[in-house]
């Protein structure tokens, strides 16, 4: 990767620093009350700055993120194709003199350390990735928009220009300088209403929800503060894919963001947004097709030295830049396709037919139909897939399609859950919790008042109580918001030491009180274990975990809306295991973590229960009562209480009835390392629109 603080110019018609790493064309589309902040040029922090500690680790972390995901979307290969850009002509922004700020006295924001201000001179002849860095860090307005072409690698070459970003952060060895240079993150703009949030309350917000290090209440405000003072720049992607009437609010509000921006969007939206709300100061550049030259460069440098005739006739073909498929293959997403799909000794050269395919659209359509084969055709020296090919298409065709229905590009896993019918889910669960709960407490009552009419109600109050469990597992079919995603979430330093004072107070209190109403009284080991579960649920109730007793007798008190205040003071982040938050750690938390804290629940108030009763009937009548409260708790808890488990039954149940894999959110975690899904954030999205639209258009039945 090149020098990112290189300030020098390239002549004209020469283009320095500008490696595009492999299939960089794949985009991230998606997905008033405002405070108005006066900005200006930030000084430098003072060395005692809190916020820089925090700064340097959330660099730390972003750059893990954008690294690992940048391998995945091999955009860091060897052999990579140029990226190059241009100052864009079209109606999007204002003048350049504008953004550059030259003449205008004070500029929004200064060079970061290291770069020179980004002049007009310096604009004119556009250049690569390492010239696009020096005019993201030294744009007087700070507003850099990034446009081009559907497919023309607008978004990896974000993702490129966030490392060069984070790579010029490290470089600077004051921790002065350094703290002056923000840390770029990538967000999609999907999801965010200007006209309830300020652009700085939903960045925040989704740096709380996205990044360990600002989780909790005091996290969120971490996260604010560093946006407020501009010492984290957004990257902002997607804005194409909001209706224009909402995209034309997000420009608007993103005028008095404190932050420095980069927003990437397609150029056509780009007009259209412009026409109703400009985003002032911003400068528009424009990702260029890629050349013949270039394109056939990069394809022949993953050959063996002598290809193949039929790739040496496509090279060929492509260096005169004629034809439907010199025309398909300006764009990166055609090129990184072509080489995904096409082997050394495959036909390749079936593309240079222009009777099967006449134009640039058929060339890419047929590439785009053999993408998902050829990720889930074995190749020499990888493994063999977990999935065929056959079945990987049909999984995928399916959740292309429901995504279209929806009208989104993010795949949320726990809102699987609403994408088939509910009724075989909610009477599987009817049927378990009878049965497996049922008998325990059939067995009570038939102690209790040995007679049939005691059995036969106890085994209808079983039924009933299956039934309720079932009626709380069908609020799961809804789309739900994420209740956490790490353990963190729960198990905070506040939570934790509120749920044993809760304990030890009400342990204490008993060992006091009893023995003055009661001769004797109860042992004080028995008074301390009883009230255990006490202080489990107080932990629970206070912190991220209140769900998980939501419905479960004597310890779901206090887990309502009454208490969201309580857990905000509680819920403050232990800045330990600081990461980003993906798809995966947030389902490995719900099916590991969630999962052992209902089954906790269970036992907690089987402990609650059964000791009591014990000691004052007999310990088999106890037992039973502990084993029947621990049964009917972790079912509410396990089986009504976790997403991930609803997400798990309608895999199961999809697989039946759309013959996808049982294990679907392993599927997606396979697919993503396959390259045809991404990651942003806790969601999933296709590597391309592209691809998920041609994908859901071929999604009919068989």
């Amino acid at each position: 990767m090149n020098d990112p603080g290189a300030e020098s110019t390239p002549a004209s018609g020469e283009v320095s620093g500008n490696d595009f790493h492999g299939p960089t064309a794949f985009q991230v589309g998606d997905h008033n009350n405002q405070h108005i902040h006066h900005h200006v040029t930030h000084a430098a922090p003072t060395a005692a700055d809190p916020l820089d500690t925090t700064a340097d680790e959330f660099a730390r972390v972003v750059g893990a993120q954008w690294q690992e995901e940048a391998g995945l979307r091999r955009l860091l290969e060897p052999a990579p194709l140029p990226v190059r850009w241009r100052v864009s002509e079209r109606k999007v922004a204002g003048r350049v003199v504008g953004a550059t700020g030259e003449g205008a006295g004070r500029a929004r924001f200064g060079p970061l350390p290291g770069l020179g201000p980004a002049t007009r001179g310096r604009l004119r002849d556009g250049g690569g990735l390492s010239e696009l860095h020096a005019v993201y860090g030294g744009l007087a307005s700070g507003r850099l928009l990034l446009v081009g072409a559907p497919a023309a690698g607008k978004t990896a070459a974000a993702v490129l220009l966030l490392l060069d970003a984070l790579a010029h952060r490290a470089a600077q060895a004051a921790p002065a300088d350094r703290a002056r240079v923000p840390v770029p993150v990538l967000l999609s703009l999907d999801g965010w209403n200007p006209g309830e949030d300020t652009a700085t309350d939903w960045a925040a917000d989704r740096l709380s929800h996205e990044y360990t290090l600002f989780h909790g209440k005091g996290g969120r405000a971490r996260a604010r503060q560093l946006l407020e003072q501009g010492r984290v720049s957004l990257f902002l992607d997607g804005l194409d894919e909001v209706t224009g009437r909402l995209r034309a609010a997000m420009v608007s509000a993103l005028e008095t963001a404190p932050f420095r921006l980069v927003l990437v969007s397609r150029a056509k939206e780009a007009v259209l947004t412009a026409r109703k709300a400009r985003l002032s100061g911003a400068l528009a550049v424009e990702i260029q097709p890629v050349r013949p030259a270039d394109a056939a460069g990069y394809l022949l440098n993953r050959l063996p030295s002598t290809p193949s005739p039929a790739w040496q006739e496509l090279t060929g073909r492509l260096l005169t830049g004629t034809g439907p498929l010199a025309a398909a293959l300006t764009g990166p997403l055609a090129i990184a396709l072509l080489r995904d799909v096409y082997g050394d000794d495959d036909p390749v050269g079936e593309l240079l037919d222009t009777d099967r395919f006449p134009t640039p659209a058929a060339v890419e359509n047929h590439l785009l139909d053999h993408a998902v084969v050829a990720a889930y055709t074995r190749r020499p020296g990888h493994p063999r897939p977990r999935y065929s090919a056959e079945t990987a298409e049909r999984a995928l065709r399916y959740v292309a399609a429901r995504l279209a229905q929806e009208g989104t590009r993010d795949l949320r896993w726990w809102h699987i859950p609403g994408w088939t019918g509910r009724r075989p889910r909610m009477i599987a669960v009817w049927f378990v919790s009878s049965v497996v709960c049922g008998p325990p407490g059939v067995i009570m009552a038939w102690s209790l008042f040995p007679s049939i009419p005691s059995a036969v109600a106890g085994a209808l109050a079983a039924i009933a109580g299956g039934y309720g469990v079932a009626l709380q597992f069908l609020a799961r079919s809804v789309p739900q918001p994420l209740s956490s995603a790490g353990w963190r979430d729960i198990f905070t330093r506040e939570t934790v030491r509120s749920g044993i004072r809760q304990w030890l107070f009400v342990g204490t209190g008993l060992c006091l009180v009893l023995p003055l109403v009661l001769d004797p009284g109860p042992p004080v080991w028995l008074l301390y274990l009883v009230t255990l579960p006490i202080g489990f649920s107080e932990l629970l109730v206070t912190g991220r975990g209140h769900k998980i007793l939501s419905g479960t007798p004597f310890l779901s008190a206090g887990s309502g809306r009454n208490y969201d205040k309580v857990r905000e003071v509680f819920a403050r982040p232990q800045v330990v295991d600081t990461r980003s938050v993906g798809p995966v750690d947030v389902w490995r938390h719900h099916i590991g973590l969630r999962l052992f804290l209902g089954l906790l629940t269970g036992f907690a108030l089987a402990l609650y229960i059964g000791p009591i009763v014990a000691w004052g009937q007999y310990p088999l009548l106890g037992a039973m009562f502990a084993l029947t409260a621990a049964l009917w708790a972790g079912a509410t808890s396990v089986l009504a209480g976790n997403l991930a488990v609803a997400t798990a039954l309608t895999g199961v149940q999809l697989h039946f009835e759309e013959g996808t894999p049982v294990r679907l959110v392993r599927f997606l975690e396979d697919a993503r390392r396959r390259n045809l899904l991404r990651a942003t954030g806790p969601v999933y999205q296709f590597r391309h629109a592209r691809l998920q639209e041609r994908l859901a258009a071929r999604n009919v039945p068989e």
